[in-house]
């Protein structure tokens, strides 16, 4: 066994952040679940601020190796490739599981139902207002994460800059409109397998967005500190694909959940 590490790949240095991620998560969901009983917001917040923290010094370091130390080798890479589709991957079955809910209470509703769907007494969203702008939206974040991919590729940076800023926008952006929607909603999600199945569905996917808006605003920190290259851009592809991954899961929610099942 070699003692110089004279290889191709990163073994990374003893790092706190696991351990803190660790214990932040725990505080984040124990506060939610205190917040949802007790309606006491503060382990709640304790544990967002931590996690953000966390984040923060995480992704610092990471970049840090990538950038300045020139730990991320092509094997290395490639690597992290594989991690991020394995990841996506585990993303697909966990959204498979809710439309597997959906479909199994709306393909054949119980009788408690009301034999219908949406059940009796459910008045559903017109997919046509803002579920359909907020389509738009999302595929239109999908064209302009896809022009910053290509003028990265190309070393047209600052065009790059211009078009991830409008991706992050369009995301933020999608995430007002979706809050808006919830608050005007006219059932809750306890009402029936249809509000679970509803709120439970989008709501996740609502979480994906705020999380991959804040994965691209990191990139586009990175790409304004030249953290990349046209040929060495790794961060910004995972974060690109975990939006085209976003964006296709809202199409099959919008199909299913809001026009064919509304």
């Amino acid at each position: 066994m070699q003692k110089h590490g004279y290889h191709p790949y990163h073994l990374v240095d003893v790092s706190p952040w696991p351990l803190a991620g660790s214990v932040s998560a725990m505080m984040l969901t124990t506060g939610l679940v205190k917040w949802f009983h007790q309606f006491n917001p503060d382990l709640l917040i304790l544990g967002l601020a931590t996690t953000l923290l966390t984040m923060i010094q995480w992704w610092r370091d990471v970049a840090r190796e990538a950038t300045y130390q020139g730990q991320h080798t092509a094997k290395v890479v490639n690597g992290l490739r594989w991690g991020m589709i394995l990841f996506i991957t585990s993303e697909v079955l966990f959204f498979f599981s809710f439309f597997w809910a959906f479909f199994h209470s709306s393909l054949s509703p119980a009788v408690e139902l009301g034999t219908c769907w949406p059940p009796a007494g459910i008045q559903s969203f017109n997919p046509f207002q803002i579920p359909l702008l907020n389509t738009a939206i999302l595929l239109a974040s999908g064209a302009t994460v896809t022009w910053t991919h290509h003028a990265l590729i190309s070393s047209s940076f600052s065009q790059a800059t211009q078009s991830l800023a409008l991706t992050v926008f369009l995301g933020v952006y999608f995430s007002a409109l979706q809050a808006l929607e919830y608050y005007e909603a006219p059932f809750t999600i306890a009402d029936s397998v249809y509000g679970a199945t509803f709120f439970v569905a989008t709501g996740f996917h609502g979480l994906h967005v705020i999380i991959g808006s804040g994965f691209l605003l990191v990139t586009l920190y990175r790409l304004y500190m030249c953290h990349f290259t046209s040929g060495h851009h790794f961060g910004f592809e995972a974060a690109a694909w975990y939006w085209h991954f976003v964006d296709v899961v809202w199409l099959f929610l919008y199909i299913s959940i809001y026009w064919w099942g509304g």
